[in-house]
């Protein structure tokens, strides 16, 4: 059964400066995708997107904002995710894409693992400017029954 959603979304922008700050923004992106109708599966993907990226933000952007943004198309439904750091900036995209890169002393699969999670994926940065990461998940529903009426079936016609 859909309900009405409570109040029209907006965008939200979250400061990213502790530890405290990233338990928020999880809990953000939770509850708007919630309210988006993303399945929980697709919940649990943004969240921990959300959360890599924003823990690259504080620890190596050395704190910057989270930018949650409802997306409506008409036919489809998103969820726009932005983290954003006046830090030092990538100096090598593509290395600190790699599955298993670390500068931090972690597996290395923070960026190349939060690509993984959703459909949108975007880098920019560069050396001395800052790094914005953005991220869109669309929400994927379970496709409508077909009318009987409009269906052919193979070798029916």
């Amino acid at each position: 059964m859909m309900t009405a959603l409570p109040r029209p979304l907006t965008p939200v922008c979250l400061p990213i400066g502790s530890d405290a700050d990233l338990a928020r923004v999880r809990q953000h992106v939770r509850q708007a995708a919630t309210e988006l109708g993303f399945g929980l599966v697709q919940q649990t993907k943004l969240v921990t997107a959300a959360s890599e990226l924003a823990r690259n933000t504080l620890v190596h952007g050395g704190g910057g904002r989270a930018e949650i943004t409802p997306l409506d198309e008409g036919h489809r439904t998103g969820l726009r995710l932005s983290f954003v750091d006046h830090g030092p900036g990538i100096r090598d995209v593509a290395l600190a894409m790699t599955d298993g890169y670390t500068t931090g002393g972690g597996l290395g699969l923070g960026l190349s693992g939060a690509q993984r999670l959703v459909h949108e994926f975007a880098i920019d940065t560069g050396p001395g400017r800052g790094t914005t990461v953005t991220a869109v998940a669309w929400v994927s529903g379970v496709p409508a029954p077909r009318s009987r009426a409009g269906a052919r079936r193979p070798g029916a016609g």
